[in-house]
């Protein structure tokens, strides 16, 4: 596990921090009737600054305690994995990688919660039939070990002697 946090979840952590902190100096903050962005590729994907206290596409976005409230969600979820990876729960590598990930992008939010009050999403796709929530790198390791603790689910455990 120790290679994996090392290759997999500091590096994505570290990367979605650095692209928040070039987001949060690049944009001006969010307002309720502008929003800075820069189109990367027109009528699909835009960088844009937004402000979330929520969860996963915004849910609970500026509710009372909202913050609070996911910040110890995501400490509590560190507390589950870690005690899964000492039971042995993750016993493929996929499931490991899954992991890296998860942990990556729960720290990497519960980071912005603690010393920005929010986190910072910045990634916009436009998919035609609807807009995707902004999000975030730390977003992205989450989603991808969510599929990834999916698939690993039908995978034989290695046979052990």
């Amino acid at each position: 596990m120790r290679s994996l946090l090392l290759f997999l979840t500091l590096p994505l952590f570290i990367l979605d921090q650095a692209t928040k902190q070039w987001t949060v100096t690049r944009f001006a903050p969010p307002s309720e009737f502008t929003h800075d962005y820069l189109t990367v590729i027109p009528g699909f994907f835009d960088l844009v600054r937004v402000h979330n206290t929520g969860v996963a596409f915004g849910m609970a976005n500026g509710a009372k305690g909202a913050n609070y409230i996911f910040g110890a969600v995501s400490l509590i979820a560190l507390g589950l994995i870690t005690w899964l990876w000492r039971t042995g729960a993750f016993p493929t590598r996929l499931s490991r990688v899954a992991v890296a990930l998860l942990i990556s992008g729960v720290c990497g939010n519960f980071v912005d919660r603690i010393f920005r009050g929010y986190v910072v999403d910045f990634v916009s796709l436009d998919l035609k039939f609807m807009q995707w929530p902004a999000f975030n790198v730390a977003d992205a390791a989450i989603c991808i070990a969510a599929t990834c603790l999916f698939l690993s689910a039908f995978q034989k455990p290695p046979a052990t002697e």
